[in-house]
């Protein structure tokens, strides 16, 4: 009397032949690409949430931006806000000092930090999809790779029980769904991927949002600082030269 054979996956490798088992390696190459990608990228997005709330609370209690710099001189540049902020001040200064000496330079002083605020944006935005495409591929071809998997598997199959020319349901199941597993993987492989691409777009775009509101009020306060600044001076100097028009009348 014949033993029973042990189905699953060992047997179903056992059976397989190259073209299955390059299948499921590729399958397993992009499981572990995904979770490597979910693992980093996630816990640069906790970091990166953690560290821009800290500069946020230093900023808003900040009483002038010199104080915001200082503190960015002290700190280092380590979240987004401070990034954009530390550019957005080192182009004022520059633009200040040298004016237009450059083509990339030209331009009005609100014209230069537009342009250098938008940059930064954009950069930003490459730095955060970086990864994204790959989740995102793994995700959309994981189910397909292992379905493809399973009609492969199931093609053989049959082909054996064919040859050997017993079509009885105990012969039929177990092969095919030894096959299934290969689909089984496949959606293993994606569901993950799926879920961690839409929480870290989700993440992105809230960020981005964040972001993209504190550039403007950012420009507001260096338009402002340097507004007030030339106020200030224009009403000292007509202060100062009001004095001795009244001193004269005082005399006469």
């Amino acid at each position: 009397m014949n033993e029973p054979t042990s189905l699953g996956i060992a047997h179903f490798l056992s059976q397989s032949d190259a073209v299955g088992k390059t299948l499921l390696f590729i399958l397993l190459a992009m499981s572990v690409i995904s979770w490597v990608l979910i693992a980093a990228k996630g816990l640069a997005q906790w970091s990166r949430r953690r560290r821009s709330q800290q500069f946020l609370g230093l900023f808003w209690k900040a009483r002038t931006l010199e104080q915001v710099q200082a503190e960015i001189d002290a700190r280092g540049v380590r979240d987004p806000f401070a990034n954009l902020t530390a550019h957005a001040m080192h182009a004022r200064g520059h633009h200040a000092k040298y004016g237009s000496a450059e083509l990339s330079q030209a331009g009005t002083e609100e014209e230069f930090l537009t342009r250098t605020i938008k940059t930064k944006l954009d950069e930003e935005t490459t730095r955060l999809e970086n990864g994204l495409t790959a989740l995102a591929t793994i995700g959309a071809t994981a189910p397909f790779v292992g379905l493809f998997g399973t009609v492969w598997g199931v093609y053989h199959a049959l082909v054996a029980i064919g040859m050997s020319g017993s079509g009885t349901l105990d012969k039929v199941a177990g092969p095919v769904g030894e096959a299934l597993i290969m689909t089984g993987v496949g959606l293993a492989v994606a569901i993950p991927a799926v879920m961690a691409y839409n929480w870290l777009t989700r993440s992105n775009r809230v960020l981005l949002a964040r972001l993209d509101a504190f550039a403007f009020e950012l420009m507001n306060f260096l338009q402002m600082g340097r507004t007030l600044r030339g106020v200030a001076s224009a009403n000292q100097e007509q202060a100062a030269a009001a004095r001795p028009v009244q001193t004269t009348r005082a005399a006469a």
